[in-house]
């Protein structure tokens, strides 16, 4: 984020860099709370009220964004939220719970995703050129960017994402995969994180979806 901002410092004006940065600081907060608030809604239909009575079934994003999680999204482009709590034992059905509330937040961001993509795509048909209608644009692309972001990232089947949970639901307790992730899933996550690994997985993977609802949208012209 800091780069990017610096590689256009010098083609943007003050205002612009600030609506640039309100704009990102916004879909961050959108992104991180409509996911967490989708853990926690499903946890409570399941039958746990440990989100609600912790605060979390809220889309306010102050119930849910960490403050480091929050500098380091603004610093290096990746970020957390604070992880919402649940008690699997008061689930009504334990499997079909664990494998819902893993699932949810990523679902929500892909819808999200889809929506924010057509309001983007639509928006590169208009032509002002006032600031308000800068902060829209961006905002719009980096609610569509980090939404879906955040549901490839939780996708990856690695301990403590979401993907590795859901896959946890439907396995035994001693699962060799299970284990081997809990175990190593932290470092092998940081691995990814640190080598370009992901970048190149994420440049492939979102380039393919942008194109894909780009097209669905296209339809409609």
């Amino acid at each position: 984020m800091i780069y990017f901002l610096f590689a256009l410092s010098s083609e943007l004006s003050v205002w612009e860099i600030l609506a640039f940065v309100l704009a990102y600081f916004l879909a961050v907060c959108i992104g991180m709370s409509a996911h967490e608030f989708s853990h926690a809604f499903v946890a409570t239909k399941m039958g746990d009220d440990t989100p609600r009575l912790q605060g979390r079934l809220t889309l306010n994003p102050f119930a849910h964004v960490s403050v480091l999680g929050m500098l380091c999204f603004l610093l290096v482009g990746f970020g957390w939220a604070k992880p919402v709590e649940v008690n699997p034992l008061k689930f009504k059905r334990f499997r079909a719970g664990m494998a819902w509330v893993s699932i949810s937040g990523i679902l929500t961001n892909i819808i999200l995703a889809f929506v924010f993509s057509g309001l983007f795509y639509f928006s590169l048909l208009l032509n002002p050129t006032n600031l308000f209608f800068f902060f829209l644009q961006y905002f719009l692309l980096f609610c569509f960017s980090i939404n879906i972001a955040l549901a490839i990232f939780n996708l990856l089947p690695i301990y403590p994402l979401d993907g590795f949970n859901f896959i946890k639901s439907f396995c035994k307790y001693d699962n060799k995969f299970v284990v081997f992730m809990e175990k190593y899933g932290s470092i092998i996550m940081l691995i990814i994180l640190i080598t370009p690994i992901f970048d190149l997985f994420y440049s492939y993977v979102v380039g393919g979806i942008e194109t894909l609802f780009f097209g669905f949208w296209g339809l409609f012209l």
